[in-house]
């Protein structure tokens, strides 16, 4: 069947998308059909467009994370059965299209509580708050944390997340009126990076400790200030690379820190098995049916529309969740 997809040929800006009309195959051995309904846009997106991570062969597709309706199985498929509304976070990548194949140990069925556009704005996002905060670095009541872009998509879920686990929350942003939407999203107190040393204003929220984790998905601009805020034996947790990717250094610099650890996560990773899989979704899914975690979409684009929506996304004006609607 034809269908249509947003497409790149070249690396680059947002321009480089298009909106296209492609084949959709029939699903082969292990794999769903899918009619999607609501598309995910998150920062990983733009790191295929720019080249940042390589997809290897041209022309590809975009995108990690949708949500639709299985309309055939293939053979073997046990996972999810026709008509299952499902949602993904996962390659292979190809997101941002109107009916795709998914291999169907990738799909997980959503609960009746959540909506298509919400599920769309919390998989990837949700589930890497899941990794991070209980299993990263597992936040126990009483720590104080650093997360950064805390308005963002997985910032606003993360932040109201580690409220919930007990924790205080310091939120990194870049302007006040961000700042104000992390404070509803559960920060005891914030930062605007722009106008304020993130370091100095953190030590002063401890006492002149640090902190046990920060959380930094800013990349290259932020990487030193982050380490600068650690407690000694703190865990930087670099999972993002929105200024760009963090340039080699040298190792001594987490021991003149206080023997800081440093970890580089991804939700692959975390989610590699079908079974870790669905442990973060049911982990994911609980906190937002039982309104401990709210999903908030700041913005709508229709699919055909993907290049704004990563223009808006590049631009840091957004807040909270992207989703594209075919």
């Amino acid at each position: 069947m034809r269908a249509h997809a947003v497409v790149f040929s070249r690396t680059g800006g947002p321009e480089v998308l298009s909106w296209s009309e492609v084949e959709v195959a029939d699903p082969g051995p292990g794999e769903a059909l899918i009619r999607q309904t609501a598309i995910g846009v998150n920062f990983i997106d733009v790191y295929h467009r720019t080249g940042l991570y390589p997809v290897g062969t041209l022309p590809s597709g975009i995108g990690l994370e949708a949500v639709g309706v299985v309309e055939a199985i293939g053979p073997g498929v046990t996972e999810v059965g026709v008509g299952d509304r499902v949602a993904y976070a996962s390659a292979p990548i190809g997101a941002y299209s109107e009916w795709r194949c998914m291999p169907a140990d990738r799909l997980v069925r959503l609960p009746a509580g959540i909506s298509d556009e919400m599920a769309a704005a919390m998989m990837l996002k949700g589930m890497t708050a899941q990794y991070l905060l209980r299993r990263t670095y597992r936040v126990q009541p009483g720590d104080t944390i650093v997360f950064y872009a805390a308005a963002g998509g997985v910032g606003s879920i993360a932040c109201q997340w580690a409220k919930h686990l007990g924790a205080q929350v310091i939120g990194v942003v870049g302007s006040d009126e961000k700042a104000a939407l992390a404070r509803e999203f559960g920060c005891s107190h914030t930062i605007v990076y722009t106008r304020e040393r993130v370091p100095d204003r953190v030590r002063e929220i401890t006492g002149g400790k640090g902190v046990p984790v920060v959380y930094d998905s800013v990349g290259q601009a932020t990487f030193f200030d982050s380490l600068d805020c650690l407690a000694p034996r703190g865990l930087m947790v670099s999972f993002g690379n929105a200024s760009g990717p963090v340039p080699p250094f040298n190792i001594q610099e987490l021991a003149t820190r206080g023997s800081l650890y440093l970890t580089r996560p991804t939700l692959a990773t975390y989610t590699a098995t079908r079974a870790e899989l669905l442990a973060a979704a049911e982990e994911l899914f609980e906190v937002v049916l039982s309104n401990r975690v709210r999903i908030y979409i700041g913005q709508r684009f229709p699919l055909r529309d993907a290049a704004k929506a990563h223009r808006a996304l590049e631009s840091r004006s957004t807040k909270g969740a992207i989703v594209l609607l075919p």
